[in-house]
């Protein structure tokens, strides 16, 4: 029975190959282009922008601590969702242009790109795809955007706020370079709870601080 369809593992195997090889070249191809500024290394076009988002995005993922990575990622990630709902690429402003990317933040990516490789390539593939067409780029650029101010917006003693937006951002920009419908989905899915996270820690946090200052005898109580 194990050997009853070698010619469809082989063929399983052979697109695996395939899609791993492909993802494997549009990564290094961005990545050939780090040692420079943000905008020597990002390109011009949607595209190629949407690559370096998933990789800049992937040492989030874990609560590393990357002074400053957050909020350049959130930025980049609100114009390029900019650049998607009005259909053409957004130039980048004058200081994130001229940042470098952050060195500690380079070595994880060429530590864990390998990893993320194998991940992206046995799971993307073109299917879904009206999700990644033209007429959805808004609904694209929303998400995204939704994605990036979960990021920006910073929440108080919890090192690990940045993971939720971090897996919304990995999977819209991988799921729209690959034209995977479905990758995009969960990436919707994932954004909402990012977004819902940060209002509930925010809510907790407002509620919390509330409590203090009213046993503290700071807050007057009607």
């Amino acid at each position: 029975m194990a050997n009853k369809n070698p010619q469809a593992l082989t063929k399983s195997e052979f697109l695996k190959d395939k899609r791993r090889a492909t993802v494997e070249r549009i990564a290094a191809a961005r990545l050939a282009s780090m040692g420079g500024t943000m905008a020597d290394a990002v390109g011009q076009s949607n595209r190629q922008r949407l690559v370096w988002l998933g990789l800049l995005a992937m040492p989030l993922l874990f609560p590393i601590a990357l002074p400053g990575m957050a909020s350049v990622v959130g930025a980049f990630c609100l114009l390029i969702a900019s650049g998607l709902c009005i259909g053409q690429p957004v130039p980048l402003p004058g200081w994130l242009a001229n940042r470098e990317v952050n060195g500690r933040a380079r070595m994880l990516l060429k530590g864990m790109i390998n990893r993320g490789i194998n991940i992206i390539a046995s799971l993307g593939r073109p299917r879904m795809l009206p999700l990644s067409n033209k007429p959805a780029r808004v609904l694209n650029g929303l998400m995204l955007s939704a994605a990036g101010l979960s990021m920006m917006i910073p929440v108080p003693i919890i090192s690990f706020d940045n993971v939720l937006p971090a897996l919304a951002i990995v999977l819209i920009s991988w799921g729209l370079r690959l034209r995977d419908g479905l990758m995009l989905l969960v990436g919707y899915l994932v954004t909402l709870a990012a977004v819902a996270s940060v209002m509930l820690l925010w809510w907790g946090g407002t509620l919390a601080a509330t409590e203090l200052l009213s046993l503290a005898g700071l807050t007057s109580s009607r």
